[in-house]
Parts: structure tokens; sequence; C-alpha cells
């Protein structure tokens, strides 16, 4: 299989986080970061509370003037129509991550740093999952967890060492160790 560095993700591009009312700098700034790794579309929030913390950028990989940062008052108007919602959240009922069967067009949709995703969201998702930890997560871990997930369930994601020189930090050079061949 031909490495694709800069194309990791099957169906990237259609792949949108929702975030009801995000509270944190920090947390918006690992999501975008996340967001960057990912190769996510689109990034949408509902709520004012992270327009007014947005003065304290922790953005450090200019990720924000890349991928749409978007405050929606909902975060499903306007998705194309073949985007199944899923809600990632602590929900007796819902399915573990580790067996989840990720959508190929799909906007996942997280909750707020001190609250949850609203009833009427979960009502209306194709799909509702959860990470089983032991407690939750911070929101930007668990929006890193979720698109790892989706990263390490897609085929274009393994063994291609094309795309680790392409996309590591400029002060990586480390490279491993050849094992000897002797037992």
């Amino acid at each position: 299989m031909a490495c694709r560095s800069k194309k990791l993700m099957a169906n990237s591009n259609s792949t949108t986080i929702g975030l009801v009312n995000p509270k944190t700098p920090t947390n918006m700034g690992a999501i975008m970061r996340a967001a960057g790794c990912y190769q996510v579309a689109c990034v949408r929030y509902t709520g004012e509370r992270f327009g007014y913390a947005v003065k304290y950028h922790t953005d450090t990989k200019d990720i924000f003037g890349r991928i749409p940062l978007l405050n929606v008052e909902s975060l499903l108007d306007g998705l194309p129509t073949a985007t199944k919602i899923v809600c990632v959240e602590l929900v007796e009922g819902a399915s573990p991550l580790p067996e989840f069967v990720h959508p190929e067009q799909a906007i996942y949709i997280f909750g707020p740093e001190d609250g949850s995703v609203p009833q009427e969201l979960i009502d209306r998702a194709d799909h509702v999952v959860y990470i089983p930890t032991i407690g939750c997560m911070n929101l930007a871990a668990t929006v890193n967890v979720l698109l790892y997930d989706r990263l390490a369930k897609s085929p274009a994601a393994h063994n291609c060492q094309e795309h680790i020189v392409n996309n590591r930090d400029i002060n990586n050079r480390l490279r491993m160790k050849l094992q000897n061949s002797e037992t």
C-alpha cells in the first residue's frame, strides 16, 4: 500500500467536531491542535464562554488559521444530510468506543467541561459512545482519544515510515537502533 502521509485518515475531510458551550481556551487550543493532527474539516461550538476566553491564545501550530472554528446557534444546522450524529458522553446505554465502528461522515459532539451533552442532542444522535475510563476525562483529552480511535481503525493508518519523516517536529531526528540479527 502506498503511503499517503498528507492524507493519513480515510474520509478525514468529512469529520466535524461539535462542542457544547466550551469554557477554557486551553482546552480549545488543544482541541484545535488535535483537529489539525487528525485532519478534521471543521470545529463548531455553541455558547459564548469561549468567545470571552479566546484572547488567551493557546494554539501553537496556527490551526485556527487552517481549520474553520465556527460559533453556531445549533451544532446540527447546515450539516450535509449524510452526516451521522455521534455524541460522546457517559450515558446509560451508550456503546463503548473500542467496539464502535465510525461512520464515514460524522459530527462528533462533546459536552462542556462542566456539564453534559444536552438530552435533546442525545435523542437526535445516530450513535452515542463512551470512553471506558474510571471517571470522566478532560474535554480536550476526550476529543484526542476519539479522533485517535477513528484514525487507528482506518485502513490508511498503519505502518508508514514516510509519514513519520514528513510529520515529526523539526527538532526530532531520532531513529530506531538496528537490532543485532544474531541470537
